[in-house]
């Protein structure tokens, strides 16, 4: 398959898991609206799909939702399947990503080196 249709693929799950997420579609109290959806990974025969997700709150609250979300995969890949109507829906599997919270102490650590 096409490096562009995988893109395109991934964007489309990331748009809509996202959507999902924000408007309560997943009615679990560990996912928060503060969750964001950082990066999908589709395989090349798109049969699967990583989903990175991450948030400015704990890691704690971060890593259950993500045992939140691991748990919802069938409803989410049910209503992905309806929205994106493609010839198979990836099974989605959901990680977590700390890129954000590097970030921010790269960030810090940087402020403390030039404001000592």
């Amino acid at each position: 398959m096409s490096e562009y249709r995988l893109k395109r693929v991934a964007s489309l799950i990331q748009h809509a898991v996202s959507e999902m997420i924000i408007t309560g579609i997943i009615k679990d109290h560990r996912v928060s609206t503060f969750i964001s959806v950082t990066e999908v990974v589709v395989s090349k025969d798109t049969s699967y799909a990583k989903v990175y997700v991450s948030s400015f709150e704990n890691p704690q609250s971060v890593e259950n939702a993500v045992k939140a979300l691991n748990h919802a995969a069938g409803f989410i890949q049910a209503r992905l399947g309806k929205k994106l109507r493609l010839r198979n829906t990836p099974k989605l599997t959901f990680y977590q990503d700390s890129s954000i919270e590097r970030g921010v102490r790269m960030v810090q650590k940087l402020d403390e080196l030039e404001n000592p």
